[in-house]
């Protein structure tokens, strides 16, 4: 039995799992490596920035996981609490319109960015988490050399905007926020340095 002290947390492990075994086929954009390490990175930042309630953190863990595979909302809601299914809709971007053809890249960033400023503090949290660690994905790829630009369908510029704009829709000035939203911003600093040059 575990207690409210214990370090292990069935639920995040169960997040873990599912979210893993969802993106067992799935790589990140331009590499080899699995897609999981992705979620994994963005509750862990959380953890880094102090964030550690468990529900948080699972749905850090899951926020692709509808979006990207054949999970649905209401799979995950026999699985896990209502507080987990709802941050997982937040993050959730819809792919397509209602006849369902592809949306474009920008109307669908700038709806999800409409929908984000709307969201409980614990939403934006994993949204700068998210946007924190793609951030540092692509320095880390762009300094080895790889060709990040070619992996989005909008050029440059616009993947800047997209990440400024999705910040402060995610921050609003909460202090809760402050230290994502401070390295997010940092990082964007050094993107748009590499995007001047691209």
């Amino acid at each position: 039995m575990m207690n409210d002290q214990s370090l292990f947390s069935p639920l995040v492990e169960r997040a873990m799992r599912i979210a893993a075994q969802a993106h067992r086929h799935h790589h990140r954009k331009g590499s080899d490596l699995p897609y999981i390490t992705h979620p994994a990175q963005a509750a862990m930042i959380l953890l880094r920035a102090g964030i550690d309630d468990e529900e948080i953190l699972a749905a850090a863990l899951l926020h692709d996981v509808v979006e990207d595979t054949d999970h649905t909302l209401e799979s995950l809601a026999a699985e896990f609490p209502p507080k987990v299914v709802q941050l997982v809709a937040a993050m959730t971007e819809r792919k397509h319109d209602h006849d369902g053809r592809k949306r474009s890249w920008q109307e669908r960033k700038d709806e999800h960015r409409r929908q984000i400023a709307t969201e409980p503090w614990e939403a934006r949290a994993i949204v700068l988490a998210d946007k924190l660690h793609n951030l540092g994905s692509m320095l880390v790829d762009l300094e080895h050399g790889e060709d990040v630009w070619s992996r989005f369908n909008a050029p440059p510029d616009r993947v800047v905007w997209y990440h400024r704009e999705m910040i402060a829709a995610a921050f609003q000035n909460d202090p809760r926020l402050g230290a994502l939203a401070e390295e997010c911003s940092r990082l964007v600093g050094c993107l748009m340095t590499q995007a001047a040059g691209a």
